[in-house]
């Protein structure tokens, strides 16, 4: 422990002791959900919890586990949980900006992005876009009020240098927030990078049963975080309680599935590049991969995420109606590997073979034998 009172050790003990009240004697040491709209509220509205809309004791030690998790042993810091990943982005980009504004976003990132251009842009907000790779945001920097990173980049799967990118944006007055979800804080911590805002899909594999929807923002404490907590109690985009105990919950076996999925990740990686049938594979922590070497500097780990592409559409999806262990769903990060067609949502720039496998808590060999019989039947 330090002076303040947080700890500084493994990420393994962080993550099941995070966010836990002072013990009390005959009490869980994770208390249950609280189901509450409203609370007894005597006299003057002091304390901590009002409305259900505004705070929630499960939302708070939920936060605080998220917190220490994002930004170690650092006071200042705030966490704030939404009812899913959009929320918390919608939430970051309608709070800081305005009619007049100018944001940067990813050309190259999730799905949704385009929609959330369309919107911001209908509100007198300018729109530019740059890939993620190679830094490429740098070139359109001049005059935003808001730099928007996803890195690694869903579902391509490219880096840039969050603190190079940082750095040039804060020379131009511009705020920061990075997509954390696929890397999550266990293999990115963006504030250590100089970032003002880390945001992220806590439905993926920060709670990793594939049975939540949620979402966070953290930032160090200011007008800026004050402005998405206006914004999450204007809109109500709030977590149900019984979500975020579950995501608490999960969060104590955080360590030990980011690691099993991370090392299977690099493990399927290296099978599936013997394979003359997969082209464009990607995954950070292959040697060789174009993001290898940015990625190397500024995360920990490297994601559980493998992307490639089959010669056709048809041979994707003869190769994943042929998987057994592997289940054709769309997210990630769950304990259950997933894969699927990414060209089948119409929202990414990807070839029509293109697949985004994420890769669970199976054993390695079982699964690097399913995937390979796969792609034998998946030929004939």
């Amino acid at each position: 422990m330090n002076d303040s009172g947080l700890f500084e050790g493994g990420d393994g003990t962080r993550a099941v002791r995070a966010g836990l009240p002072e013990p009390v004697k005959y009490e869980p040491t994770l208390p249950g959900p609280v189901f509450a709209a409203h609370f007894h509220l005597p006299g003057e509205p002091t304390g901590p919890y009002t409305y259900g809309r505004d705070e929630n004791p499960t939302w708070t030690h939920l936060e605080a586990a998220i917190g220490e998790l994002e930004a170690p042993g650092e006071d200042g810091v705030e966490t704030l949980v939404f009812a899913s990943g959009m929320a918390a982005i919608s939430s970051v980009l309608f709070s800081q900006l305005r009619a007049g504004d100018a944001v940067v976003l990813p050309s190259d990132g999730y799905q949704v992005l385009p929609l959330v251009r369309a919107q911001l842009e209908a509100y007198g907000i300018e729109v530019r876009t740059a890939p993620t790779g190679g830094d490429a945001q740098l070139d359109v920097l001049d005059g935003t009020k808001l730099l928007w990173i996803e890195s690694p980049s869903n579902p391509g799967l490219d880096v840039c240098d969050i603190r190079r990118l940082v750095e040039a944006a804060h020379t131009r007055g511009a705020l920061v927030a990075v997509d954390n979800t696929l890397a999550t804080p266990l293999g990115q911590r963006p504030l250590e990078l100089g970032a003002d805002f880390s945001v992220a899909s806590g439905t993926k594999q920060l709670t990793g049963h594939g049975d939540v929807l949620l979402g966070y923002v953290t930032g160090r404490a200011g007008e800026p975080m004050t402005a998405v907590r206006r914004w999450r109690k204007i809109v109500g985009a709030i977590p149900g309680p019984m979500e975020a105990w579950l995501a608490h919950r999960s969060i104590a076996t955080l360590q030990l599935r980011v690691e099993r999925q991370n090392a299977t990740a690099l493990v399927v990686a290296e099978a599936l590049r013997q394979r003359p049938e997969v082209s464009g594979l990607r995954y950070p922590g292959l040697p060789d991969d174009p993001s290898h070497k940015v990625a190397a500097r500024q995360m920990r780990r490297f994601g559980c995420v493998v992307s490639f592409t089959l010669p056709s559409r048809a041979r994707a999806d003869r190769f994943l109606e042929a998987l057994r262990l592997v289940d054709d769903a769309t997210s990630f990060g769950g304990v259950r590997s997933t894969a699927e067609r990414r060209g089948r949502w119409g929202g990414d720039a990807v070839p029509e073979g293109f697949v985004r496998l994420s890769v669970g808590a199976e054993d390695p060999e079982d699964l690097v034998a399913d995937l390979l019989r796969a792609l034998d039947e998946s030929a004939r």
